[in-house]
Parts: C-alpha cells; sequence; structure tokens
C-alpha cells in the first residue's frame, strides 16, 4: 500500500512549523509541551509557561482545509493567557481571527506576525494547570530517562 504523500507531507511541515514555535518561545523565556492535554480532555499543539506563571496556548494549523475544519480551539481560551495560531509562510492571513495571535514558523524558528489579545487565567485554574504542566514535563523526562515508564 503506498502512503499518502499529502498526509505525509502536511505531518511533516507540521512537525517543523510546531518545531520553530516551540524554539521562537523557549528564545523568550518559555518552558513548552507538546500535545498537552486539557482536564477538558482536548489536547493542544504547544503549551507554553514562562517564569512569570502564563500561560500560552499555540495551535498549529499548515493548510486552509486544516484550519477551517477546526472548530475545538476556542474551548483552549480559558487555559490560556495569550492563544495563537502558528502557521506557515504563505498561509493567509486573513483567515485568522482577530483577536487571536498569529506566528509565522518554519523549522528554525518562528517570528509573531500578530500579538494575541491577553485574557488572564482564572487564577485557581492556572494555580492547576501550572501543577499539571510540571507533572507532565517531568513525566516526560522520566520517560526519557527509563522508557519502561
Amino acid at each position: 500500500m503506498q502512503p499518502d504523500m499529502a498526509a505525509l507531507d502536511a505531518r511533516g511541515t507540521t512537525d517543523r512549523v510546531t518545531r520553530g514555535v516551540c524554539r521562537m518561545l523557549a528564545e523568550s523565556g518559555y518552558g513548552t509541551l507538546k500535545e498537552f492535554r486539557l482536564p477538558s480532555g482536548r489536547r493542544v499543539d504547544v503549551m507554553g509557561m514562562n517564569g512569570d506563571g502564563e500561560f500560552v496556548i499555540v495551535e498549529v494549523k499548515v493548510s486552509v482545509e486544516d484550519f477551517r475544519g477546526d472548530r475545538k480551539w476556542r474551548e483552549y481560551l480559558p487555559y490560556c493567557d495569550r492563544f495563537y495560531f502558528a502557521v506557515p509562510e504563505g498561509f493567509p492571513d486573513r483567515l485568522v481571527p482577530g483577536d487571536c495571535g498569529l506566528i509565522v514558523a518554519d523549522g528554525y524558528g518562528g517570528a509573531i506576525r500578530r500579538a494575541a489579545t491577553t485574557m488572564p487565567v482564572n487564577g485557581n485554574r492556572k494555580r492547576r494547570q501550572l501543577v499539571r504542566f510540571a507533572l507532565a514535563a517531568s513525566a516526560r523526562l522520566q520517560r526519557m530517562a527509563d522508557p519502561r515508564i
């Protein structure tokens, strides 16, 4: 059976954009986790947290179809202080809602094309999320050190 080349190309582009976003956030003082699961059960592409405990969520979209097919992103807003879409160069910026931030990224880094609106996370939710973020990061590091876990 032949692999779906379009799907493989989209996956590669998604991986590159995600890597660039994580690099950009790290350079800005954020720790990042890819595919972080929220208490709602939804999984975000990238969750970042900085030294002030501020959370950013970045949803990666590599095609117009991918963007238009995603209606769940609004459910992420209560869990972050800032929300961004990250797209590859050439993505039609006009599709991204004006109240969302926009990052253009590739495999080497990213740039904020439009700043996100700040929406502070509820204090109780933020504390619980900080603990979940730390535990998820710790578990991932532990799995790297001991793959049997």
